[in-house]
């Protein structure tokens, strides 16, 4: 079997497209493909983001049959544990690949991508001059805070109040200075550590439920934040999620969530830019568009995230039937 993809990075945070070669799903939706891929293909998915063909960092996105009627693309979200809801850097750069390749009708001086992502139909709107995509904005499905000060009881940094925000997929967010660190003079193992004990707590504490969709309610992980809002200065945050894996870029899904907890705070602030930084120096704005329709019992917000992607590389996997490391593997520290 031969798998080619088209590898883009966000800020620093890879995404494997796979554009041929897989499986075809016969799932009816999108979330029963997820399932289809979770059951059935899952060895697929291993051997893309793990050693020997990925890393430890590795994210990726499969193009599949979109049951959206509105959709240009659909697409499943892999990383190194599973299957996300949603992923911000990969919709930006499934988006300017879409323009880049010639999947959808490229108008300037922006076109609009509609990719349907297994939280909802994510709208993306693609800079482009002389031919060329440039820098994405997106609009993701309304977002929401499910819970606030709500207490993890870490073994660690004894009970911890985080946030729980939906931005197409749950977020544990706190400032990290609560827990003793910080960001720019912290080691990453350690905040990677806080940030997997605060998640792996917080789920279990914390009832994380979608209103509409069982699939959905999970708490996806954590966001770490130097505690600015990103008003005057870009506000610099880490998101760990899978267990360990590191965001290197702002996180679209995370901005998303953190506007979702501005615009609870103060919606006349929360309207304006914020810009977002991460551990690679690479910035995401984000501001609230408007309110939405309620989700469930919570009130929602639409929000619009920007940043830009670029290409890496063009690859043909090979997956043979006598290879034992086939389905990948993962050192862990």
């Amino acid at each position: 079997m031969i798998l080619r993809t088209v590898d883009w990075h966000t800020g620093g945070e890879p995404t494997r497209i796979v554009v041929d070669g897989w499986p075809l799903l016969t799932g009816r939706t999108l979330l029963d493909k997820r399932r289809e891929c979770q059951e059935r293909h899952d060895s697929l998915r291993r051997g893309l983001m793990l050693e020997p063909r990925g890393h430890a960092g590795m994210y990726g996105a499969l193009l599949v049959e979109a049951d959206h009627p509105d959709a240009d693309l659909a697409v499943l979200f892999l990383h190194n544990e599973g299957y996300s809801t949603m992923c911000g850097h990969a919709v930006i750069a499934l988006a300017r690949w879409a323009v880049q390749s010639g999947r959808v009708k490229v108008v300037e001086p922006e076109t609009t991508v509609r990719l349907q992502c297994p939280c909802g139909l994510v709208t993306a709107r693609v800079s482009v001059s002389g031919g060329r995509a440039g820098a994405v904005r997106f609009e993701s499905v309304p977002a929401f805070v499910l819970a606030r000060d709500r207490l993890a009881p870490t073994r660690r940094f004894g009970p911890v109040a985080v946030d729980v925000a939906y931005g197409g997929a749950f977020y544990a967010i706190l400032a990290a200075e609560t827990v003793g660190l910080d960001l720019r003079r912290s080691a990453m193992r350690d905040v990677v550590d806080a940030g997997e004990e605060i998640a792996r707590t917080a789920a279990g504490a914390i009832d994380v439920r979608h209103p509409d969709e069982p699939d959905l309610g999970f708490l996806y992980g954590t966001i770490l934040t130097d505690g600015g809002d990103g008003l005057d200065r870009p506000s610099l945050n880490v998101c760990i999620f899978a267990g360990r894996q590191v965001d290197r870029s702002p996180t679209g899904s995370g901005v998303t969530a953190r506007m979702a907890l501005a615009w609870r705070r103060d919606a006349a602030r929360a309207a304006r830019e914020h810009r977002f930084e991460s551990c690679t120096g690479a910035v995401f704005s984000g501001r609230v568009l408007a309110a939405a329709a309620s989700v469930g019992p919570h009130a929602a917000c639409t929000v619009e995230v920007g940043g830009t992607a670029h290409p890496m590389a063009e690859a043909a996997f090979r997956f043979d039937a006598d290879d034992p490391l086939a389905s990948g593997f993962a050192l862990r520290d």
